[in-house]
């Protein structure tokens, strides 16, 4: 189940990616199969291992093609461990909310990404959260959980103030919010019925691709998504304007 869209990324084969908050590994694994150079990047353990796992098992059943490469490393969003100007592009999907300081996290996905590079940010859509955390505390109050919930034009500028450059958006998982509103309503630790039932659906739409969910969604999106896509730029480096005292130079001898 992917949130960003590959082709308002760009993303194009060689192109080094970093997944950051990578979970267990869906965006890094698209990227991989399309041939870039993908570094999945996460602070849990269980995470870092299954992802590990995962892209091991696509690189053995040989889908992605040649000169594609993938590796994962444990770190942390606040201190990436890469050089200034070192990626091409960034993917940042629902994690933002979860990080205290997130002008860092801005700031530091600037930093590593190359001048022209892009970045798709995701993040929870504030009306459909909104709506999770009046149902229920449990949902976003527990350790390592949601602690903000954005505003589209919020995130955007806080995008701006880290240098980057926001431009397209879309939303996406419009199926996905009433069944978190379901967890919410019957208690988000609760095996109910209702909840494993809707469950199966997005299990089936997941795995089927039926043209009735994908056409639902399509036409849901724009109104309850449950994720908000950013994509931003880092501004290419302009080269330096050629001095002008040559052409006074040139126009005082003309004289």
């Amino acid at each position: 189940m992917l949130t960003v869209d590959y082709d308002l990324l760009d993303l194009r084969p060689g192109m080094t990616v970093l997944d950051l908050g990578c979970g267990e590994g869906r965006h890094a694994f698209e990227a991989y199969r399309r041939g870039a150079r993908v570094v999945a990047v996460d602070w849990g353990v269980s995470e870092v291992g299954t992802t590990k796992r995962w892209l091991g098992a696509i690189a053995e059943a040989g889908e992605p093609p040649a000169g594609a490469h993938a590796e994962v490393v444990r770190g942390d969003l606040l201190h990436l461990p890469f050089p200034d100007a070192s990626v091409d592009r960034v993917i940042a999907s629902e994690v933002l909310e979860h990080i205290p300081d997130d002008h860092r996290a801005m700031a530091e996905i600037a930093r590593v990404l190359k001048p022209g590079g892009r970045a798709a940010v995701t993040v929870p859509r504030w009306g459909p959260e909104r709506i999770c955390w009046a149902l229920s505390d449990a949902y976003h109050a527990n350790e390592g959980g949601h602690i903000r919930i954005y505003r589209g034009d919020v995130l955007r500028a806080r995008l701006s103030v880290a240098g980057l450059v926001p431009g397209g958006t879309h939303h996406a998982h419009a199926l996905h919010a009433p069944y978190w509103w379901l967890k919410c309503a019957v208690g988000v630790d609760r095996d109910a019925a209702v909840v494993r039932a809707y469950h199966r659906l997005l299990v089936w739409d997941l795995t089927k691709r039926p043209w009735l969910t994908r056409t639902a969604e399509r036409v849901l999106d724009p109104l309850f998504g449950k994720s908000l896509v950013v994509y931003a730029d880092k501004p290419a480096v302009v080269a330096p304007a050629a001095s002008a005292a040559p052409a006074r130079e040139k126009t005082a001898a003309a004289r």
